[in-house]
């Protein structure tokens, strides 16, 4: 008798274009060959590829949520654009506009006057393109109640609160309220995209944001955050996330204290390191807290001279990567950043062949979710402009979707896609069919 299965996917291919069948059982992987002998519920791929599905191992859930929700400034090049948007935010008189995706290169960051300026009559709070500041006018920051402010609240030269608010998210959610933005949506459309698995890299992630985010989209969660995080039904337990800014790094013996109480806690350490002084503070932090151990990873690696990377690999660390921010992001590099530096930006071929593991993520909202975009890149290193940035870090196909993807195997979780990435140069992927534990996410 032959085997029963819950699902037959009929007439797939790999990614090297040989045909793939695969069988799934309970949620898992049970069979897998050019022909797969059995019965069930069969699906027709039509000679699509048939693969895992695409893991974005560095995104923030809450703020792309919310960025889906908010008013979209990215494209903005002028004053008069910004104000053209935040004036045109829907909402009633009085309520919050949320706006995202502030470039600074339009207007600087500026300070509560001139956002009076720009919107007079409702309290507003605008998020530059790093997600680093939160920038209110007088009604927003008159919306937060009485002092006493944090420290990541700006002052002007008379004391007085400037508007700019630098690192302060858990602090401004609490002061303004207000229930989280949901999820449902940006489920869907990663889903639409053929993820289904996703890191949140929240740096502040504890039991609360825990009990938001476990269960509340298809893919399936990993959660970063604090020592504090704890194990936990719906999402598995990621790196301590360790967030280092440059301008206001602490000191090396704090950093590796904390290094040392995710290692009591059986847990690896991930490091916010964009610029190349980040990235040797926590080489040696990890140096002060005993080395690294093999999972432990440097987010971004914005910034990796080529005479570091035999450093990196010896470590074991692994370089979460974002090559969408070439895409996203490429053009402004080429114009702000030396042109001798620019092969060092955001690595990839080099750290594949020096035998680094590379995994990729987005960074959403600060860059573009689409994994798709991110895996061109990966292969063309093209700006949206159409410039080329380190061709030399360019990687092949299947290196690019290694970065998202997990080997198929029998026994492991039936998350796969049906996709098309066609090899015409400058072409996105499209999925026609997502599952998730052998259930259907998203068809069509």
């Amino acid at each position: 008798m032959s085997d029963v299965f819950d699902l037959i996917i009929r007439d797939g291919r790999d990614a090297a274009g040989a045909r793939l069948e695969v069988a799934i059982r309970n949620g898992t992987i049970a069979a897998m060959a050019p022909a797969v002998t059995g019965r069930g519920l069969e699906q027709d791929a039509r000679g699509l590829t048939l693969g895992a599905g695409l893991h974005d191992h560095h995104l923030h859930l809450f703020a792309t949520a919310a960025r889906m929700e908010s008013v979209d400034l990215s494209a903005c090049r002028t004053v008069e654009a910004v104000i053209a948007g935040l004036r045109a935010a829907p909402g009633a008189p009085g309520s919050w506009v949320r706006a995202t995706g502030y470039d600074e290169r339009v207007a600087g960051l500026p300070d509560r006057t001139a956002l009076d300026a720009w919107l007079p009559d409702r309290p507003l709070r605008v998020q530059d393109r790093t997600g680093a500041y939160w920038l209110l006018n007088g009604p927003g920051l008159a919306a937060l109640g009485p002092p006493p402010f944090p420290d990541c609240v700006g002052r002007d030269a008379e004391g007085a609160p400037d508007g700019r608010i630098w690192r302060g998210d858990a602090w401004l959610r609490e002061r303004i309220g207000g229930a989280p933005p949901s999820l449902a949506a940006l489920g869907a459309r990663l889903a639409q995209w053929g993820v289904t698995g996703v890191t949140d890299a929240g740096a502040a992630n504890g039991r609360a944001e825990a009990a938001l985010l476990a269960g509340a989209m298809p893919q399936r969660l990993v959660m970063m955050g604090t020592e504090d995080l704890p194990p936990g039904d719906g999402y598995a337990l990621g790196p301590v996330k360790l967030l280092l800014d440059e301008n206001d790094l602490p000191p090396v013996e704090a950093v590796a204290a904390r290094i040392a109480a995710a290692r009591a806690r059986g847990r690896k350490v991930a490091a916010h390191c964009v610029t190349l002084g980040e990235l040797l503070f926590f080489l040696g932090a990890l140096e002060a807290a005993g080395g690294a151990h093999p999972g432990d990873r440097i987010e971004h690696g914005g910034m990796i001279p080529a005479s570091l990377i035999g450093d990196v690999a010896a470590a074991g660390l692994t370089v979460v990567t974002q090559p969408n921010f070439i895409h996203d992001r490429g053009d402004r590099y080429r114009a702000q950043i030396d042109a001798a530096e620019l092969d060092d930006l955001y690595r990839l071929g080099s750290l594949v062949r020096g035998g680094v593991r590379v995994l990729g993520g987005s960074d959403a909202p600060y860059g573009d979710a689409n994994p798709w975009i991110a895996l061109r890149a990966a292969t063309d290193r093209r700006t949206r402009g159409g410039d080329v940035i380190g061709g030399s870090e360019a990687v092949g196909r299947a290196e690019a979707l290694a970065l998202y993807q997990s080997p198929l195997i029998v026994g492991g979780p039936a998350d796969l896609i049906l996709y098309d990435w066609p090899k015409d140069a400058g072409a996105l992927g499209s999925v026609a069919l997502t599952l998730i534990g052998g259930e259907t996410v998203r068809q069509g």
